[in-house]
């Protein structure tokens, strides 16, 4: 393709993006939400919101979204978190990831609750799920509607993990979740995809899972692993998937 061809523009082109991007920002300012958390209850749950009062934490995960979006030349993308250990706070780097998404009134972000042996992220709904990332992929007749829940902080959701927990790496290698995943992140541009996930050094969910995602946030206990230990986490993720590591006290 020669120089004057790439630099032509197509008619009407510029109206359409503008009229697309006029188009989700409508789409996002109409999210039902179902009531937003007070900044204390987002305290009490240890979630960072923009009143709080310790900016370092809440700079420090703006930073991480700033790296994230670069890496991901501005597209969405899926992002996996995990940890080299269980209480490691995976949980809380995921759910304050997410936060810090959906902070920017253009963007949505979407939490799945892929830990289904230390679940934690229903602190952050109103209700009890009726279903949940499991339910759906064991039951087909289930909608991805079905389990797509309003979180306390607007623009963000939540897939919480379900009541099937007994076999989570079967699950996660079906093709239904292959799909799930896939479908999440083309049908909207403008939303953000963060997996809570097990300890990639415990569990083989989190390796299947690497795979579905587009790159990794590692969680390392500051002081409670070895150097092997982090080197043979870094070569189940794949260092072409590692986004970076969070050395977590």
């Amino acid at each position: 393709m020669d120089k004057d061809t790439r630099s032509k523009k197509v008619p009407g082109q510029s109206q359409v993006i503008e009229l697309s991007r006029q188009n989700a920002s409508s789409r996002i300012r109409n999210m039902a939400e179902l009531g937003s958390m007070t900044p204390d209850e987002l305290s009490a749950r240890k979630i960072l919101h923009p009143g709080m009062a310790n900016k370092e934490v809440l700079n420090t995960f703006r930073e991480i979204r700033t790296q994230l979006l670069r890496i991901s030349g501005g597209r969405n993308f899926v992002v996996m978190v995990t940890s080299l250990t269980g209480k490691a706070g995976s949980s809380f780097i995921a759910s304050n990831l997410g936060a810090v998404l959906a902070l920017d009134k253009t963007k949505t972000a979407l939490l799945i609750d892929c830990n289904l042996y230390d679940s934690s992220l229903n602190q952050l709904l109103d209700v009890e799920p009726d279903y949940g990332l499991t339910d759906y992929l064991a039951e087909e007749h289930l909608d991805i509607n079905d389990i797509i829940y309003a979180s306390g902080i607007p623009r963000l959701r939540v897939v919480p993990a379900g009541t099937h927990v007994e076999v989570g790496a079967e699950y996660f290698a079906s093709e239904r979740m292959s799909g799930f995943i896939k479908d999440l992140k083309d049908r909207y541009p403008d939303r953000y995809i963060i997996m809570d996930v097990p300890p990639i050094g415990l569990e083989a969910e989190a390796r299947i899972l690497a795979e579905l995602s587009d790159f990794t946030v590692l969680v390392v206990p500051y002081g409670k692993v070895t150097e092997a230990q982090v080197e043979a986490a870094v070569d189940a993720i794949g260092e072409e998937k590692l986004a970076g590591m969070i050395f977590n006290n």
